[in-house]
């Protein structure tokens, strides 16, 4: 991978005032190189160009990472122990990985139907060594596991994402869903157990276009 895709990943970690160590940057770096050399085979996403790659796909899913940050200090996680996340038809890793390397105190499990996506992040977390990075090949409405956050990023509507994932949400759990445009639409289909308590428009470095955090929770 070129320096120039380093120094713009620097630079875009800096403008989202994320504290990244180098390692951590090393690792962002080698899963952009993983997912292009696993993308030729499995096709993980459409995206084939690096530079491409890495403002649609690692710097987008980087914008979202303060926001999850800010919610997971809110939490209550004993000592030692990692907050479980689980990210809904993660293919790529995306935002799941990101999640993963730049947040060590969260354990990431990525859910996806299809084999090799699961199998990709697998391969992700046994190359760069990320204990708390697992990839499940499964329907998430099959999971017996209790998550305390649920996210998605450009996974399927609103409505669709929090019906299938809802046996999975632990009973304070949130739905974190990454979304592109501001999803009226979205929200006005939601059912009404379900909450959306927060919009959170997103920058992201390096590109001009609309993104935002939709915050969802089950109502009591």
């Amino acid at each position: 991978m070129s320096q120039a895709l380093r120094t713009q990943l620097e630079a875009g970690v800096a403008s989202l005032q994320l504290e990244l160590t180098q390692t951590q940057i090393d690792l962002l770096m080698s899963f952009l190189d993983l997912l292009q050399k696993w993308n030729r085979v499995y096709n993980l996403t459409s995206v084939r160009d690096p530079q491409e790659m890495l403002t649609h796909h690692l710097l987008d899913s980087l914008a979202a990472v303060p926001a999850l940050l800010r919610h997971v200090k809110t939490l209550p996680v004993q000592e030692g122990q990692r907050l479980p996340l689980l990210d809904v038809g993660s293919g790529g890793g995306l935002p799941g990985v990101v999640f993963a390397i730049c947040c060590p105190q969260i354990d990431v499990s990525c859910v996806d139907t299809v084999g090799k996506k699961a199998a990709f992040i697998q391969q992700v977390a046994a190359s760069l060594r990320l204990p708390n990075l697992h990839g499940i090949h499964d329907r998430v409405e099959n999971l017996k596991t209790l998550y305390p956050v649920i996210s998605c990023r450009a996974f399927a509507s609103l409505l669709d994402f929090t019906t299938w994932s809802r046996k999975a949400l632990a009973a304070d759990g949130i739905w974190f869903a990454m979304k592109g445009k501001h999803p009226e639409e979205e929200m006005a289909a939601l059912p009404a157990d379900v909450n959306v308590f927060h919009v959170e428009p997103l920058q992201v470095p390096g590109l001009d276009v609309e993104r935002c955090v939709v915050w969802l929770r089950a109502a009591a």
